[in-house]
């Protein structure tokens, strides 16, 4: 079946689809809006294979252009609103797009980058006369869910953007899958404050389309404050966000003061939030389901999943696979891991991505016999629960020793005025690798570098004390909210 389709086939037609600033729209709403763009494409001469790049904010506009291009058999290329004109045209021009759909408030940002790539066709399509309606295009039942659905940039933290090839089986089989776990039914409002460009924002709008719920949508985190009153005000029952949007509210923000009664479902992915801030987390949200999942762009999202219900005892694991996902820790032999022992996760599912474009060494390395190796280092407990350790790039050579950043940046976390840490190494003639903590702190701390020194040497082994603190205004962040550590390399290095 096509993705589109698939995705709007429960919702009903009288139901909000999605809430934001601009107003409601219903399922018929969105079905109308949806054709409407299927019509200005098809006449655009898009068939099954091209490639059309869609730039725009989180909007209604977004979701109809995203169906409208997976209903014609063509592939989605999503593009970031905060890449820079130069990184626009690159990943168009990269990834082949035969047109670009874009809102027209970003034409004047874009236009030079848009001016050699096929037709642009704007957000203000959604005002043509209706011609056919949704129901007039027929669901292909024989549709070959094999092929190509969207294009994907992942900017890892160690590495250039890479496009991952996702299909349509991927998105289903992957969306079933998060929807079984989370139990998720029409009921469902989410607070939706990730990117749709980005995979974990994307598997927001898939798995709420198609149990018929409703999404509310934000464009921006940099006022949590607004975040919040719009969760209240629209009684959302979910929320979803990467480390640092936590570490902000946690620990930055009124959320400790609000009650949040609707709030039911918490989704925690996108990087590893410190134990010391889930225990913060689960404290301040007593009456809603924390989920701490874990993920990749080429897994379409999801991987695995640690059950509410296993936090008190599992806190710092991951948990296992999802459903439909094999999820297993590897040592260089290709042989699991005993409890204790470090080695890669690898995982094999129907939603492992067909691998990245145009790089077929990237591919083949990352993409073996059906499985996916992630890159990152875990261990796992007696019950296989799997614990990451790191990632491989991550480690900090220090005095011989391999040293994990995340233990470092959970020690350094434990002092309650610090909202965010990032452990890095530099190259040290005595060391081998000296450790570089950068950390930014709550308002109106006054908490200095040298109290956190004193902190981590009560803490930590000799071998694993940070050599200096940085006290940053802000953390560099990546498209998707993640800490760039290759950042904070270079500003380590270039204080030496």
């Amino acid at each position: 079946m096509n993705t589109s389709d698939y995705l709007l086939k429960s919702g009903k037609d009288e139901d909000i689809a999605i809430l934001s600033d601009d107003g409601q729209v219903t399922y018929r709403d969105l079905r109308s809006a949806t054709a409407r763009i299927i019509e200005v494409l098809a006449g655009q001469g898009l068939g099954p294979g091209d490639r059309v790049g869609l730039l725009s904010g989180n909007s209604l506009f977004w979701v109809a252009a995203y169906l409208a291009i997976l209903k014609l058999g063509a592939a989605a290329v999503p593009l970031s609103t905060l890449l820079m004109p130069d990184d626009i045209r690159a990943n168009r021009l990269f990834s082949g797009c035969k047109m670009t759909l874009l809102q027209k408030r970003l034409y004047g940002k874009y236009e030079e980058a848009l001016n050699d790539g096929g037709p642009l066709i704007f957000d203000d399509c959604l005002n043509t006369p209706p011609g056919k309606a949704w129901r007039d295009y027929s669901i292909d039942h024989d549709f070959d869910d094999r092929q190509e659905a969207a294009l994907m940039f992942t900017s890892g933290t160690t590495q250039k953007p890479r496009a991952v090839r996702v299909s349509h089986h991927n998105i289903q089989a992957n969306t079933q899958s998060i929807i079984e776990y989370l139990d998720l039914s029409r009921d469902e409002r989410i607070m939706v404050v990730l990117p749709f460009s980005y995979c974990f924002g994307t598997s927001l709008l898939h798995t709420h389309l198609r149990v018929g719920g409703s999404l509310v949508l934000h464009n921006s985190f940099a006022f949590p404050e607004t975040v919040l009153d719009k969760m209240e005000t629209y009684h959302c029952t979910g929320f979803a966000g990467v480390p640092s949007t936590y570490q902000t509210l946690i620990r930055n923000s009124s959320l400790p003061k609000r009650k949040m009664e609707h709030l039911k479902k918490i989704q925690q992915a996108g990087g590893k939030l410190p134990t010391e801030q889930i225990k913060e987390l689960v404290d301040l949200l007593p009456g809603a389901q924390i989920f701490i999942m874990y993920g990749a762009t080429e897994a379409t999202a999801r991987l695995s999943y640690l059950p509410p219900a296993m936090l008190k005892n599992k806190m710092s694991s991951i948990g296992k696979g999802i459903p439909g996902v094999e999820l297993k820790v590897l040592n260089e032999a290709g042989e699991p891991v005993q409890p204790g022992e470090v080695g890669e996760v690898v995982a094999w599912g129907e939603n492992i991505a067909m691998g990245y474009l145009d790089n077929p060494e990237a591919t083949a390395e990352k993409f073996v016999d059906g499985a996916y190796r992630t890159g990152d280092l875990a261990t796992v407990d007696e019950e296989d629960y799997i614990y990451i350790v790191d990632r491989k790039a991550d480690f900090i050579k220090a005095y011989g020793n391999r040293v994990s950043s995340q233990q470092v940046e959970a020690c350094v976390l434990e002092l309650k005025d610090i909202v965010s840490a990032a452990a890095v190494g530099e190259p040290d003639p005595l060391r081998g690798e000296a450790i570089v903590v950068y950390v930014t702190l709550r308002s109106g701390s006054s908490l200095t570098e040298e109290e956190i020194l004193s902190h981590c040497r009560r803490r930590l082994a000799h071998h694993m004390i940070p050599k200096t603190i940085g006290i940053l205004d802000s953390m560099p962040l990546s498209l998707q909210g993640k800490v760039l550590k290759s950042e904070l390399r270079k500003r380590a290095a270039s204080t030496n």
